[in-house]
């Protein structure tokens, strides 16, 4: 999904299907998730994350079930793969095409 994909589907709403906990729930595509919610999870506070990505409807569900942290990764690994890119893994710049002048 390409970065402009992931804003339309933000935009009308639409969410993918993730199974946590070995139930499916819908969330917003991994590749639509804005930087703010991610400094949310790398803080700590899970819960105000998933209140971001859950499609409303699953978010009562997700505190229901209250996932172990294992269940937690093995979520978000699932979330990654349908996105089609590790969440963990930035491609990073690109190397300049100028060459570097030796000294």
């Amino acid at each position: 999904m390409t970065p402009a994909e992931a804003q339309e589907v933000e935009a009308e709403g639409q969410y993918i299907t993730v199974e946590l906990c070995e139930e499916d729930v819908q969330i917003i595509p991994p590749t639509a998730w804005r930087t703010s919610w991610q400094r949310l999870l790398n803080n700590g506070q899970i819960d105000a994350f998933a209140e971001k990505i859950f499609h409303p409807d699953d978010y009562e569900l997700f505190m229901e079930l209250d996932p172990t942290m294992e269940e937690w990764v093995d979520f978000t690994d699932r979330a990654s793969r349908l996105a089609g890119e590790s969440l963990g893994n930035s491609r990073g710049p690109a190397p300049s095409s100028r060459r570097t002048r030796r000294r």
